[in-house]
């Protein structure tokens, strides 16, 4: 009986085993990158029940639509989002290197059209399309795309500075300045950010990159100085630093949100700050209500969240069959991550107010489509080094088993065939 049992215990988990392979096989063949996904979606799920807590009254109040408006146009844009990150995951991301150049004038021209516009809300003009569209996200989108593809391009002569640091401070300048112009200083910072590091990632000479940050806190100190908006927010902080008394309205409902939270919060849809004057609570507060509603716990679940997506982003470039897939795979896990940061700690008071959106989790359909967009493309990366480590081990397989039957030597032992003739 102890041995039957024993057998079948084994037969089971052989066929455990046995199943698991299959379905890593089928997710192989179908491009799942499974960590990602789950990532994702636990985001994707987790924002929607964050929108429909903090956007009932604001699209009550403020939008005067009914409770539910802004909740149902975050679920189109989401499934709007998951179709696009669907197709682009099958795109072969080496296509991006003809598409590179188109995108980044549409970008361009979209930046423009916003000026001409000149469509204002909030004391800004960055949208069209009755506040549906913002081109500066689709903007991010294409600068990381297309600063990878030149930059896999110009690898060898990145060394140059006429190569290397005088184009790309052309590019992020046109781009960046007309970002800046809206006015939208953080998404501008986040393009130069962004132009930065992909600089570094992609071999840049380190005495181009320690000018590129000499000259980047020069021009930032001096738009500081002289932008309205800037000198007002960092003076703002400053003062908020000295004494919280005086932080800036926004920063001190923040800071309420998250007392008010404590460890485990007061419960999904029970805030009543978002209700008491948070600014925009559905869009760049959204941190505010989730630490209210989830506490710490929920919050650091949500920054831990984060950087799992950034760390698999990473594993995806370390694994990217060429240097272009890390290029863009390294980019756009980092940018994703860095909104998500520039965000939270706004929200906590470590950096003045920027108005980055909260990847996944805020309200707003430019940045989900294009957040979604990047998932796709990681997706593809994941996807076509699966399948080259793939047919590199068939290949290795195929060369040890030729190397055996090679090496195999058919010698008549004694006692065989030949020895039972040779007695005859």
């Amino acid at each position: 009986m102890g041995n039957a049992a024993s057998i079948k215990r084994q037969k089971s988990k052989v066929d455990l085993f046995s199943i698991n392979k299959r379905t890593a096989q089928r997710s192989l063949q179908l491009g799942i990158d499974v960590p990602l996904l789950l990532i994702v979606f636990t985001l994707l799920i987790f924002g929607l029940l964050m929108v429909y807590s903090a956007s009932w009254d604001y699209s009550l109040m403020v939008l005067q639509r009914e409770p539910t408006y802004m909740f149902f146009r975050q679920v189109g844009w989401m499934l709007i989002g998951v179709v696009v990150a669907g197709v682009f995951a099958f795109v072969n991301y080496h296509r991006w290197q003809k598409l590179s150049v188109p995108l980044m004038v549409f970008a361009v021209i979209a930046l423009f059209s916003v000026l001409m516009v000149n469509e204002v809300i909030n004391n800004a003009a960055r949208t069209l399309w009755g506040g549906s569209v913002q081109p500066s996200e689709m903007a991010k989108l294409a600068t990381v795309i297309y600063l990878a593809v030149w930059m896999f391009s110009k690898r060898d002569q990145l060394s140059d500075v006429s190569f290397g640091l005088i184009p790309l401070s052309a590019i992020l300048g046109v781009v960046g300045g007309l970002i800046f112009i809206q006015p939208d200083l953080s998404a501008a910072i986040t393009i130069f950010i962004l132009g930065g590091i992909l600089f570094f990632l992609g071999g840049g000479d380190l005495r181009q990159i320690a000018m590129m940050l000499i000259l980047a806190l020069v021009v930032g100190w001096l738009v500081i100085r002289v932008h309205p908006t800037g000198s007002i927010r960092i003076a703002e902080y400053l003062r908020g630093l000295d004494d919280l008394t005086l932080a800036p309205y926004h920063l001190s409902r923040s800071i309420e949100a998250l007392v008010k939270g404590g460890w485990f919060g007061v419960g999904i849809g029970l805030a009543d700050t978002k209700l008491t004057g948070l600014p925009v609570p559905p869009t760049d507060s959204i941190f505010a209500v989730v630490a209210e509603e989830t506490g710490i716990v929920g919050a650091s679940s949500l920054v831990i969240l984060y950087a799992l997506l950034m760390w698999r982003g990473l594993v995806i470039a370390n694994r990217a069959p060429d240097w272009l897939g890390k290029l863009l795979a390294a980019g756009l896990s980092v940018w994703i991550a860095m909104e998500a940061i520039i965000n939270m700690a706004v929200i906590v008071g470590l950096m003045p107010f920027a108005g980055n959106a909260l990847p996944f989790i805020s309200a707003g359909g430019s940045n989900l489509l294009v957040s979604m967009a990047a998932i796709g493309i990681l997706m593809n990366i994941s996807r076509l080094a699966s399948k080259t480590e793939e047919q590199e081990k068939k290949s290795f397989d195929t060369v040890i088993d030729l190397r055996r039957r090679d090496g195999r030597r058919r010698v008549s032992r004694p006692g065989g065939a030949s020895a039972a003739y040779l007695k005859r």
